[in-house]
């Protein structure tokens, strides 16, 4: 495809973007320096009626020439590496919380009511007890060996909450989940690694973005937004004089969805948190 383009002194590529089927092409075309203009398909859609492939392109080159495209924002290779990673981990994040759920509702069938005397049902105190609970179904233990020293929660309170009685068939179901649980973890903690080596080269604008409050505390807060918007803040406008300093969140959101119309469903989570823990400062 590019010699073909190369023979007939083509430089300029404009397309589509449907689903992933882009994304090859797009990677082809880029490294062979060929200036490429992906648009949403709601901008180069063509009239009703006698539709085919030649005729769409046609429409599409003629938008172009016209320049009536308007082009979405992709961000470098490298930087298209890292939101991949950092997209994968959230997957991570939410296939652990969906195998906890999991796991809490084996417990409460079971009526085994951790959850009231633990905050974290999947903590080193309330996982000694589950793993004794599973290795000794049936029968009745002391819980005061498995409870931290730090645990507030008084022993009997604990020990009633352990007084119920787990089926084959569901302690069967929350092993599987527990051991699912330590298996993503792992994953993550390997995804983590190699987030945190990808992004070594944007430690100075990471460093600029951490002294926002709410982006401090978790390292991995940061590199969420270079990761889906990269480090060159000249690729969207610049946002109006906000009367009220929370409000630069709001806009800064609309003004990034309304330069890339293919959308930052990530950065636009991330920047909704970040405004729900400045609403409680």
């Amino acid at each position: 495809m590019c010699d073909w383009l190369a023979k007939y002194h083509c430089t300029d590529v404009c397309m589509e973007s449907t689903g992933k089927y882009w994304i090859p092409v797009f990677n082809i075309l880029e490294k062979n320096n060929i200036w490429i203009t992906l648009s949403h398909p709601k901008y180069t859609k063509p009239q009703k009626g006698n539709k085919t492939d030649r005729k769409d392109a046609k429409w599409i080159c003629d938008l172009y020439m016209c320049g009536m495209v308007k082009p979405s924002f992709i961000p470098p290779a490298n930087i298209r590496e890292l939101r991949n990673l950092v997209r994968y981990r959230y997957k991570l994040i939410c296939m652990t919380t969906d195998e906890k759920n999991r796991a809490q509702n084996c417990l409460t069938v079971s009526n085994l009511k951790l959850d009231d005397v633990f905050s974290d049902v999947f903590g080193k105190s309330s996982r000694s007890i589950t793993e004794q609970i599973l290795q000794h179904s049936g029968k009745t233990f002391d819980v005061a060996p498995f409870v931290d020293g730090r645990c507030q929660t008084p022993i009997e309170e604990i020990q009633d909450a352990v007084d119920g009685a787990i089926s084959t068939e569901q302690a069967v179901r929350l092993r599987q989940c527990l051991n699912h649980i330590d298996e993503l973890e792992m994953h993550k903690a390997e995804i983590e690694r190699e987030i945190f080596r990808l992004s070594d080269k944007y430690e100075e604008a990471l460093a600029l973005i951490r002294t926002v409050p709410g982006f401090d505390k978790n390292p991995m807060t940061a590199i969420q937004v270079p990761s889906e918007i990269g480090g060159d803040m000249s690729v969207f406008p610049t946002a109006k004089p906000s009367p009220h300093g929370l409000d630069v969140v709001l806009i800064m959101t609309k003004a990034i969805a309304k330069s890339n119309p293919l959308g930052f469903p990530m950065l636009v989570l991330i920047l909704n948190q970040f405004w729900c823990r400045l609403q409680m400062l």
